[in-house]
């Protein structure tokens, strides 16, 4: 007599939610501080946060820290950080002016302005990885080094960049598309680009093998050096970037450029959930955090408040969306 012998499947263990959700923990955070920001601010002023108008109106604004925020977090994702980047900004302005009276060419002038941009960033990046000095350090120096060159280049003089308004380089930079500045195009082209390089591509591997532990990725054959270089040199870019559009926004250049952008830049990558030991951070959370700084100030002012509680208001969000990022982190990681 045969006998068949049953055979039983054992039905897959279903996933937790918990265990889904644990890649998305930091985008989950900021995501949640950013709608409860906004919700407060519709409910408290809606016949500002329901106009179109003020979303316009961060669309041009918020760019100018924003795409500085972008790469600054690979950089801290790598274990180091920047602080020289508002520097950068009237550095790289300089030389597109001195390009631009020059040649008579404002394509030139955005071009010189871009290389001062990455000359800078690789003399951070060199005397970071080759002499050793801690980052923090060496761009608080070369923050201090950058101004003062640009200052005396300049020789502490604003330069007024009205004919610039009739070229066709001013229009692609900030003019409009669709009825939207053509600053929020480009912070959106650059979003997308330092995803792509931090997630799918090998440079933002080795950011995040280096920022966990530097000497396991030199163990491991990555080129740390190099890698820490590149990401400095984004920043110096960046900034420079930032810079040209900043001053061809309101057609001066004025040596303070990027003075009041330090705060605003920090506060979008760390609230945005990228961590300050590194190793940890997305450039989706600094591009919502962007905006959730951006939005402080008009909504401070549309809810009828003064100008004392700005930096009230940052301190309390930075720690409410920290302290979300924490317990999600632990939720997510039983």
């Amino acid at each position: 007599m045969n006998t068949v012998a049953e055979t039983t499947t054992e039905p897959r263990p279903r996933r937790s939610l918990a265990a889904l959700a644990r890649p998305w923990a930091s985008q989950i955070g900021i995501t949640v501080a950013f709608l409860l920001l906004w919700a407060t601010f519709i409910v408290l002023a809606p016949g500002t946060f329901l106009n179109e108008r003020i979303y316009l109106a961060f669309a041009q604004t918020t760019p100018f820290f924003a795409l500085m925020a972008l790469p600054l977090t690979m950089v801290i994702v790598a274990g180091d950080i920047d602080l020289s980047f508002p520097s950068i900004m009237a550095l790289g302005m300089v030389g597109f002016v001195f390009a631009w009276q020059g040649t008579g060419s404002v394509e030139l002038g955005v071009a010189a302005a871009l290389v001062v941009g990455v000359l800078c960033g690789l003399f951070n990046g060199a005397v970071v990885t080759l002499i050793g000095i801690p980052s923090l350090v060496v761009t608080i120096g070369t923050q201090f080094l950058f101004r003062g060159l640009a200052l005396v280049l300049i020789e502490g003089s604003t330069k007024v960049l009205v004919s610039t308004k009739d070229t066709f380089v001013y229009n692609l930079l900030v003019g409009d598309l669709f009825g939207v500045s053509m600053q929020f195009w480009w912070l959106v082209l650059a979003a997308i680009g330092a995803w792509a390089l931090l997630n799918r591509h090998r440079l933002g591997q080795n950011a995040y093998t280096i920022g966990d532990n530097s000497q396991a990725a030199t163990l491991m054959g990555i080129p740390t050096r190099r890698t820490r270089v590149v990401l400095f040199v984004l920043v110096g870019l960046a900034a420079a970037f930032a810079g040209v559009l900043n001053s061809l926004q309101v057609v001066n250049f004025y040596p303070s450029l990027g003075g009041g952008y330090l705060l605003p830049t920090l506060a979008a990558v760390f609230v945005g959930g990228t961590s300050v030991f590194g190793g940890r951070g997305s450039i989706y959370g600094t591009f919502i955090g962007a905006f959730m700084i951006g939005g402080i100030t008009a909504g401070i002012v549309a809810i009828g408040l003064t100008d004392y509680y700005v930096n009230l208001i940052y301190g309390a969000i930075i720690l409410i969306s920290v302290s979300i990022h924490a317990v999600l982190q632990r939720r997510f990681q039983r």
